[in-house]
């Protein structure tokens, strides 16, 4: 499992690790083609495209040197926005599964805990780890990530076995804002 240490980001990788995002845009190995990247404090927005398929992507990268976390668009669903955690992998993973789903907490600062399932998944030739979220408000979680300051999560591993990770939210109102005003101009 990656570790939760908070190493020091260097700005130099940022368009390196940009380029990585272009793998996945929901736990997909094709490569995307990432365009129209935007800054917003520690966070950007980028468009990703394949042909004609089109998603939207807000995402933080500052806080690890090896995840990202993501709030995620696609063209002609723009209503249904979906949370996702990439952590970098050592290897390519050699087959597509799911290798976990567990329960899992969401809270932006002090504001309401968000439980739900966190499914891990890895996909075939990717050295990614997917962490997708399901939650039943979704839409109240973005809004507390726009005004907030600090996401954090906890994964239950089982037997009290807890993986946690916190995620910066400076930027994330302007670079979530973007991703959706995006995806709703392509529908």
């Amino acid at each position: 499992m990656p570790s939760t240490h908070r190493p020091r980001f260097r700005p130099y990788l940022a368009w390196l690790l940009l380029a990585g995002l272009a793998a996945a845009p929901q736990a997909s190995a094709t490569n995307y083609n990432v365009g129209d990247a935007e800054q917003h404090e520690h966070w950007h927005s980028v468009v990703l495209s394949l042909g004609d398929e089109r998603h939207f992507r807000a995402l933080e990268q500052h806080s690890y040197s090896d995840s990202i976390l993501s709030v995620n668009y696609t063209a002609g669903v723009c209503d249904l926005p979906w949370l996702e955690v990439r952590v970098e992998l050592e290897e390519h993973q050699p087959e597509s599964r799911v290798a976990n789903l567990v329960p899992g907490d969401l809270r932006v600062d002090y504001a309401t805990i968000h439980s739900g399932a966190a499914e891990f998944i890895t996909q075939r030739g990717d050295r990614g780890f997917y962490v997708n979220f399901y939650l039943d408000e979704i839409d109240l979680l973005i809004d507390e990530m726009r005004g907030g300051e600090t996401l954090r999560l906890r994964f239950d591993r089982g037997d009290e076995d807890y993986w946690f990770m916190s995620f910066e939210l400076a930027g994330a109102d302007a670079a979530i804002d973007r991703a959706k005003r995006l995806c709703e101009a392509a529908g």
